[in-house]
C-alpha cells in the first residue's frame, strides 16, 4: 500500500466519525444549482426569529462556554441511500474530553473504523488504531482554530463542533433566517427539554435543550443541498462539566508509536456532472 492510499485510508476511516454535514455529502448525487433561498422557495412562512427560541439557544451557548472543562458522549445515526433506495442508518459515538483553551480528546467507535483525535494545544493527532496509523500536524493555540486545521488537512469535522467552541450561538444562528419554539419533551435524555427549531439556506434542524440544566440533549438535522433529504442524529449524554481532566489525558502512547502519515483530504473523484458540496453546519 502506498502512502497516498494510507492517507486516504486514515482520512476516510476519520470521517466516518465525521459530522452531519459530512454525513450528508454522501448523498450519490448533487445538484450543480444551489437549491434556491428560504425566502423565494418558501414565501408563505413569516421569516423571523422568535425571542423565545433565541433565549433559549444562548442559554445553552452561555453554559457550554463557561465551562472550563466538559465530558460527554455523543452517538450520531445518519443515513445513507441503499442499493433499493430507501435510506440504512450508520451510527458513531464518541467519548469526548474538553478542557478551555486548547485541549480536545475525541474517542470514536463506530459501525464503520474507530477513530481517535488529540489536540493538546500544539499539535493535531488523528490515529486509526485498527490500521495502527496516525498523522500529525502543528495546530493553533485554541480549540477553534484546532477543529479548523483538523478540516482543512483531513477532512476531519465532528458533528458535536457546535457543543465544543469558544462561542457556540454564534455558531448556530450565524446564517440561519427562521428560528422558533416548538414545546417540550420529557421523553428525549430522561429529563424535560425544550424544543427549538431552526433554519438557513443549507439546513433544517432541530435541537432538544435541557429545560433546567440549558445541555443539549439531542440535534436532528436535514441539508437542503441533498436531494435525497437524508437525516442526520445526535443524541448527547453524560454530561459532567467543570470536571478534573487528568494530566496525559490529550495524549496516546498508542498514537506517538504508530506509523506516521501526512494529513490528506479524501476528496474522492466524482463524476462529471456532479458538484462536491461545500462544509456545511
Amino acid at each position: 500500500m502506498n502512502v497516498r492510499s494510507q492517507c486516504q485510508m486514515l482520512a476516510l476511516a476519520l470521517i466516518v466519525a465525521g459530522s452531519l454535514a459530512a454525513c450528508a455529502a454522501r448523498a450519490p448525487r448533487v445538484p450543480d444549482a444551489a437549491p434556491p433561498s428560504l425566502e423565494a422557495a418558501n414565501p408563505q412562512v413569516k421569516w423571523e426569529l422568535e425571542p423565545k427560541a433565541v433565549d433559549i439557544l444562548k442559554a445553552m451557548s452561555s453554559r457550554l462556554a463557561a465551562a472550563r472543562s466538559m465530558r460527554f458522549t455523543a452517538v450520531v445515526s445518519y443515513e445513507s441511500p441503499s442499493r433499493l433506495g430507501p435510506a440504512l442508518v450508520y451510527t458513531t459515538k464518541s467519548d469526548v474530553v474538553l478542557q478551555r483553551p486548547n485541549k480536545l480528546r475525541v474517542i470514536t467507535s463506530a459501525d464503520g473504523p474507530p477513530s481517535e483525535f488529540y489536540y493538546d494545544g500544539r499539535t493535531i493527532t488523528a490515529f486509526a488504531p485498527k490500521e495502527n496509523l496516525a498523522a500529525v500536524a502543528d495546530a493553533p493555540p485554541t480549540i477553534d482554530g484546532a477543529l479548523k486545521a483538523a478540516y482543512d488537512l483531513g477532512e476531519t469535522y465532528f458533528p458535536f463542533t457546535d457543543v465544543v467552541v469558544a462561542d457556540p450561538y454564534g455558531d448556530i444562528a450565524g446564517d440561519i433566517k427562521l428560528a422558533f419554539y416548538v414545546g417540550q419533551s420529557h421523553v428525549v435524555g430522561g429529563t424535560t427539554t425544550d424544543i427549538v427549531a431552526y433554519a438557513s439556506d443549507t439546513v433544517f434542524a432541530q435541537i432538544w435543550i435541557g429545560a433546567e440544566d440549558k445541555l443539549p440533549r439531542m440535534m436532528r438535522a436535514v441539508y437542503r443541498h441533498d436531494p435525497s433529504r437524508l437525516r442526520h442524529q445526535m443524541e448527547l449524554s453524560g454530561w459532567r462539566l467543570g470536571v478534573a481532566v487528568p494530566a496525559g489525558a490529550f495524549t496516546s502512547s498508542a498514537a506517538i508509536k504508530a506509523k506516521r502519515i501526512a494529513f490528506t483530504r479524501p476528496d474522492p473523484k466524482l463524476p462529471p456532472d456532479v458538484t462536491r458540496p461545500e462544509k456545511t453546519k
